[in-house]
């Protein structure tokens, strides 16, 4: 046992000595001491021998250290001495290990990927991801070593999502933490992605496709579109969705600077669209021929559908549905039911289905083809979206008769 000297009395009144005439080191016993300096701060030392070679270490100043919490820490430190132990290594790996864990953390993690994978993303799409973490994960898993984080941790973060309804959102969740994980396992952070054990897991709801009305009820539609009494950029916005049949959040988003009336050509840039590729919507006359209406109204501007009150902002996103409710298709048509709509009647008429799903910007399944497909069956895909808006102009007159099938 330590031979212990000092006494709490003895800490509080000792002082540096410039003449010398008191010690400057008051030892306690078993290596320990308390070092006086010339500033008044007092600093306890631990004096030990590992492998034949002298060493210390510091325990901290007095008093915030008190004399018994320094002997503590002797004590533990004479305990690793006898284990074969260097207490001075032990504590540097201790620090390292605290730092390790600090920088493993899920959310820095978190936030290292996101920046990782900024060059490729739009900023748009990298606030949403951030946004979905700091909302579904961080509150719960972020504090946490990636490498601790087990698939029923995961799992239970899935549940509570589902649990909202939100059967998406937690599918999207997943998918996010699994790349995450996966980033930290190549980064060596982790051990593995514990995302993989939950494939199976989550719940599903039945598929069905977007609210829309039968194609036989399409004439009246596109009739009460031309008398909609509501604004005229509202008007302007659902017929050219019918014409191009685009999804709402890229029309909303859409910019003078993207059309190009001498080619015929919409082109959509990479970061306004859901699968992150650049796309060209060709423009059929009739098309061409709303553009020009709505060049009068909002052509001083960015957006070809500015926010009614907010002009620089976007049309808001539920400007179209609202709209369709006033003209009678409440829960039975929203804006991407034209999507459906168009793919199901120039289908029946014979149209090339690859032109078909370039046109609606559905991924290819080659995803390096895919990333330099935006062009791809152009010239078929202008021939087919012509006779799309021939169709409409047809089927808002009354009492015509139906195309021929296409060949």
């Amino acid at each position: 046992m330590a031979s212990n000297r000092l006494t709490d009395v003895i800490c509080k009144s000792a002082r540096y000595d410039p003449e010398g005439n008191t010690k400057r080191k008051l030892f306690d016993g078993g290596g320990l001491y308390l070092q006086l300096m010339p500033t008044g701060s007092k600093t306890w030392w631990l004096k030990y021998r590992f492998n034949g070679k002298e060493n210390r270490i510091s325990f901290g100043g007095y008093p915030l250290v008190s004399l018994g919490e320094a002997r503590e820490k002797r004590d533990a430190a004479r305990k690793l001495l006898l284990d074969g132990i260097d207490p001075s290594k032990h504590r540097a790996e201790a620090k390292r290990q605290q730092t390790l864990q600090a920088t493993n953390l899920f959310s820095v993690i978190a936030d290292e990927w996101i920046e990782n994978k900024r060059d490729g993303w739009s900023e748009h799409h990298a606030e949403r991801i951030r946004k979905q973490l700091d909302r579904e994960v961080c509150p719960h898993l972020g504090s946490r070593p990636i490498g601790e984080i087990t698939s029923p941790d995961l799992l239970a973060i899935i549940r509570r999502i589902e649990g909202r309804g939100a059967l998406e959102t937690a599918r999207k969740t997943l998918q996010t933490c699994g790349q995450i994980f996966r980033y930290a396992v190549m980064t060596g952070r982790a051990e593995r992605d514990p995302s993989g054990d939950l494939r199976g897991a989550l719940r599903t709801r039945p598929v069905k496709n977007m609210t829309r009305v039968d194609a036989s009820e399409l004439p009246g539609l596109m009739r009460k579109i031309d008398a909609y009494q509501g604004r005229q950029e509202t008007r302007l916005a659902i017929k050219l969705l019918a014409l191009t049949f685009v999804r709402t959040i890229e029309l909303r988003h859409a910019e003078w600077t993207e059309i190009d009336v001498e080619k015929a050509e919409w082109r959509i840039p990479a970061d306004k669209m859901k699968m992150a590729r650049p796309h060209i919507v060709p423009l059929a006359q009739q098309t061409l021929g709303v553009i020009e209406e709505l060049r009068e109204l909002t052509g001083g501007g960015r957006w070809l559908f500015p926010h009614a009150w907010r002009g620089l902002q976007p049309m808001s996103e539920n400007t179209v549905l609202y709209a369709l409710y006033r003209m009678g298709y409440h829960s039975r048509m929203t804006g991407h039911g034209f999507r459906g709509l168009a793919s199901t009647i120039l289908n029946e008429h014979g149209f090339s289905s690859d032109w078909i799903e370039r046109q609606l910007a559905h991924i290819d399944g080659n995803g390096v083809r895919a990333a330099y497909n935006h062009a791809q069956y152009l010239e078929g895909r202008r021939t087919m979206m012509q006779w799309w808006a021939d169709y409409l102009e047809r089927e808002s007159r009354p009492n015509v008769l139906p195309f021929a099938a296409h060949g």
